[in-house]
């Protein structure tokens, strides 16, 4: 689909082969390569090492992946920052997904004291707090936003997913969240918010679930389809750019 295209995409977190997700992440990264047809490197970019955008400038695609909390969470939290200022392809998966609300609500929102409850125990009203039941390897139902970025890569509205989760959005702080760019696009069935999409980015997804566990069954994961794609498309118009220029 994209002869001869190359992408190279940090996964932002700290290895861990004990971690399924992380087993899974690479496993997930060749289905996408062999059904694109794209060539695709990565580098496991552990937290404490960002700790400037050249660090960076290098990916065509940025992942925050499960296994949270993070050796450095600064280090996460500039990375989505970065993704999502810069137009970078980006996916945050578990504890990217709630790394990805935290850097939103502070950052674009200017939410200073947006607080993670794992991050911050004394924290007053944390907007990432336990679930009232922990997701603990466990596949639940999810029912994805029509229309929505994440639908259209599933080609359906109802999917089941992988958790292995203990923290997640509170409710009270959704509608302030989704005023503006950020859309809830995935809801479990009691209506609580399990994805997340910016509106006004390239590529910029994040679920609560880890659907790059599917790949440990042989299956391609659509949302790291998605992301190869769209890194791929990122860097062939760079490409047709630097020959114009």
């Amino acid at each position: 689909m994209y002869s001869k295209c190359r992408v190279k995409i940090a996964l932002v977190g700290n290895y861990n082969a004990a971690i399924a997700a992380h087993r899974a992440i690479p496993e997930a990264l060749r289905l996408a390569s062999e059904a694109l047809g794209v060539a695709v490197e990565h580098d496991w970019l552990a937290t404490e090492r960002i700790v400037d955008d050249a660090t960076l400038t290098a990916y065509d695609g940025i992942w925050c992946v499960p296994g949270s909390p993070y050796a450095a969470t600064e280090g996460a939290l500039r990375a989505i920052r970065f993704a999502r200022e810069q137009g970078v392809p980006f996916l945050g998966t578990c504890g990217g997904f709630q790394h990805a609300l935290l850097e939103y609500a502070r950052n674009r929102l200017g939410w200073t004291d947006a607080e993670h409850a794992e991050l911050s125990p004394q924290a007053q009203s944390p907007m990432i707090a336990p679930l009232t039941c922990a997701l603990l390897d466990v596949s639940e139902h999810v029912h994805l936003v029509s229309g929505s970025r994440i639908a259209q890569l599933y080609g359906v509205r109802e999917i089941s997913e992988q958790y292995l989760c203990r923290y997640g959005l509170v409710d009270a702080f959704v509608e302030p969240l989704m005023a503006q760019a950020l859309k809830a696009s995935g809801h479990d069935a009691a209506g609580a918010v399990r994805a997340i999409e910016l509106e006004d980015h390239p590529f910029f997804i994040a679920t609560l679930f880890q659907p790059e566990r599917a790949a440990l069954e042989g299956r391609l994961p659509p949302l790291v389809a998605g992301l190869v794609g769209a890194c791929a498309v990122q860097s062939v118009h760079e490409a047709h750019l630097a020959v114009a220029s």
